[in-house]
């Protein structure tokens, strides 16, 4: 069954206030997922670097309040920024608060330019991924080790994204429970989920027990007018989008979003989900765009049930 979740990027004007209208409005509207980044600052440019930027752990937690029913985590806390027996507990603490519906997204860390505004070493290559390897070993030690555990058999489920085949792809394989592919690329994508389907053969394990999720951004419109709308204010938020008309910003999205209508849009997830992706994290970049949420909800979902 193809699923869709909410991904919002926290690092570009989140608020409290926001925050929780979000996580009101997400499992109020039936989606399977909601999901926030972990950066510093906002990774638009030097002119926004004034966003809100909310701390995700904190607002996780929050999360586990706020709502009752919808899965929930980080994509991806950057093992750069934490001691992984450190954060192993603080996860195994908003899991149980929420009563086991946290998704534990981890990842190495890429973003150079937040590390060294926020004096956090930042490693080679070789080295976020050797933290990144080492910390999930970590991260499971201490929930085997620690109290109170996780409520769901003494763990988490992990999530990770990455593409890297030498080291990323194989330890997916090893300890994710679900792959988070974050391009439009389904020629890539087919050739990734490839590398991932032999490195789980090679260790005995199903690649079926995987789940398979994509991110990526969505802009959507009842008509036409509605759509030049809202891509004008989606312009506001992503300097990359800035042209001379609507009509080119919608143009230039489409290269790397889901965009139209909410039939046009189902019709685009549709045809990745025939790649075994089974869930959709849409990236929600106008925080209070509700009647956006709505439409997704009330006319994309059922299209794609």
């Amino acid at each position: 069954m193809t699923q869709l979740g909410i991904m919002i990027e926290g690092q570009e004007g989140l608020s409290w206030d926001r925050w929780r209208r979000l996580c009101t409005d997400v499992e109020r509207l039936g989606f399977a997922s909601l999901r926030r980044s972990e950066h510093l600052i906002s990774l638009m440019g030097p002119d926004t670097a004034a966003r809100d930027c909310i701390d995700c752990w904190t607002s996780l937690a929050l999360a586990a309040e706020w709502t009752k029913k919808i899965e929930f985590g980080p994509m991806v806390s950057p093992l750069t920024f934490h001691v992984p027996s450190v954060l192993a507990r603080q996860a195994a603490a908003v899991d149980l608060l929420s009563g086991g519906r946290l998704i534990f997204g981890i990842g190495a860390g890429w973003n150079e330019n937040e590390h060294t505004i926020f004096e956090v070493p930042f490693l080679t290559t070789g080295g976020r991924m050797d933290r990144l390897e080492d910390g999930v070993d970590i991260i499971k030690k201490t929930w085997h080790t620690s109290n109170p555990k996780p409520p769901r058999d003494g763990a988490i489920p992990i999530l990770m994204g990455g593409v890297g085949e030498k080291r990323h792809l194989p330890l997916v394989a090893r300890e994710a429970a679900e792959w988070n592919y974050t391009r439009l690329d389904q020629e890539e994508y087919r050739h990734k989920r490839a590398v991932i389907d032999q490195c789980c053969r090679d260790i005995g394990r199903d690649p079926s027990s995987i789940r398979y999720s994509v991110m990526a951004n969505y802009l959507i419109g009842r008509d036409r007018d509605d759509l030049r709308q809202r891509a004008s204010k989606l312009a506001e938020v992503l300097p990359r989008l800035k042209r001379d008309s609507p009509d080119e910003i919608i143009e230039a999205a489409s290269k790397s979003a889901f965009v139209g209508t909410p039939e046009e849009v189902a019709g685009q997830i549709r045809e990745y989900a025939k790649l075994g992706v089974e869930l959709f994290m849409l990236q929600h970049f106008l925080l209070d765009d509700t009647d956006a949420l709505e439409l997704l909800a009330k006319e994309v979902m059922p299209a794609l049930s």
